[in-house]
């Protein structure tokens, strides 16, 4: 079953914690991975000095000011990319990065992706390894997630129940820093 879109719709804040547990499925290449999400980070519309949209609406953050259910991707450092599901109203610009996965189908086309030699654990552990492994690209950028695209969001099974959440500072970031926003499966093995 796809994600609930009222829940995206609700912001970043209602969002990030609610997408923890929820399934992302990517078709990238005519393969199928999905992995279980156990990490996001969100980024508001406003007194978020660290979101890409604090500035206002650029070329490179403009998926952020669609409308809630779209792909935000965007090259970091100048080498990883990174995935973000766009939540709020059109306009406001905000976002939830998903920072980790727990690998659930596909998994050796994930270890491929990621150059072979990688471990289980580290296959989607973190940004940058996350995209990689499940073959997504600038080219989603802006794709919408819940039609049945190449790159889906699906709603947590329901035998898995309403997971244990950790919340704490997002990291990597300077401005904003102190912002409880980054939300994590307890106890999972799979974040970053």
């Amino acid at each position: 079953m796809t994600f609930p879109l009222d829940v995206l719709s609700a912001g970043a804040e209602v969002a990030a914690p609610r997408l923890i547990g929820a399934v992302l499925e990517s078709r990238a290449g005519g393969t199928l991975t999905r992995g279980r999400i156990v990490e996001t980070e969100a980024y508001l519309p406003a007194g978020d000095g660290a979101s890409h949209s604090a500035r206002g609406e650029t070329a490179r953050n403009g998926a952020m000011f669609m409308e809630s259910g779209r792909s935000y991707v965007y090259l970091i450092y100048g080498l990883h990319l990174c995935f973000n599901v766009v939540t709020g109203a059109a306009g406001e610009g905000e976002a939830v990065l998903i920072r980790a996965l727990e690998p659930l189908a596909g998994v050796e086309d994930m270890r491929a992706r990621r150059g072979g030699e990688v471990s289980d654990r580290d296959l989607a552990r973190g940004p940058g390894r996350l995209t990689r492994a499940m073959g997504i690209t600038r080219e989603d950028d802006r794709k919408p997630l819940l039609d049945g695209g190449p790159l889906r969001l699906l709603e947590r099974p329901v035998g898995w129940g309403a997971p244990e959440l950790e919340v704490g500072p997002r990291v990597g970031i300077t401005k904003s820093a102190e912002l409880p926003l980054r939300f994590r499966l307890r106890g999972s093995r799979w974040t970053s």
